[in-house]
C-alpha cells in the first residue's frame, strides 16, 4: 500500500488526474487557503494537483486526499512531502474542507500520516510548520508531540513560519 491504512473515520487514497472537482473543493476554498496564499484558481489547482502526483511518483508520497469511511465524502487531504532527503526527514501537512474543522479528523489524519512515515518509510524525523497567526495549527502541532524548533522562511506567503519536528520514537 503507498499510503497510510484507514482509521476509525478516515480512509486515505493516491490522488489521480480525475481528481479535480475534489482539489477545487479543498485549494479553491478562501476559508482552508487563506493562510497560504489562496483561494487558488482552477489552474493553479491543477498544477497543485499534477505536483501531488509527481511527488508520489518520485518520493512515494504526497499529501493523499482523505475520506470519511462511514460516507465516503472528501474531507481534505494529509500527508507528507520530502524536506531532507539525504537524512529521511519529511514534511507532514494537513488541509481539511472547512465543513470538517473541530471534529477532529486532523489529528486522526495527522497520527495515521506519522505512523505511516516511521513505519513504512522509516523516516528519521518529520517537520511541518504553520503561519504565524494560525494558533490552531500551532495546538495541532503540540498535540501531535512535534516540539518547535525554529522559524523558517516559507516563500507563498513571504513570512518566517514557526517550525517544528518530530523524532522517530
Amino acid at each position: 500500500m503507498n499510503y497510510p491504512p484507514s482509521t476509525q473515520r478516515l480512509e486515505f487514497r493516491c490522488w489521480t488526474s480525475d481528481d479535480l472537482r475534489l482539489a477545487l473543493t479543498l485549494w479553491g476554498d478562501p476559508q482552508v487557503t487563506a493562510l497560504i496564499g489562496g483561494p487558488f484558481t482552477e489552474e493553479a489547482v491543477a498544477r497543485r494537483l499534477s505536483t501531488e502526483m509527481s511527488c508520489m511518483q518520485e518520493h512515494h508520497v504526497q499529501y493523499w486526499p482523505i475520506f470519511l469511511l462511514e460516507s465516503g465524502e472528501h474531507a481534505g487531504c494529509a500527508g507528507l512531502r520530502p524536506y531532507d532527503v539525504d537524512q529521511q526527514v519529511y514534511e507532514l501537512g494537513v488541509h481539511l474542507r472547512h465543513k470538517f474543522w473541530g471534529q477532529g479528523l486532523a489529528i486522526e489524519a495527522g497520527r495515521a500520516v506519522i505512523n505511516y512515515g516511521f513505519d513504512s518509510l522509516n523516516a528519521s524525523a518529520l517537520f511541518a510548520g504553520h503561519h504565524p497567526r494560525n494558533e490552531m495549527s500551532r495546538k495541532f502541532l503540540l498535540k501531535l508531540g512535534f516540539t518547535y524548533t525554529h522559524d523558517e522562511l516559507y516563500p507563498p506567503t513571504g513570512l518566517n513560519h514557526p517550525s517544528y519536528r518530530l523524532s522517530r520514537r
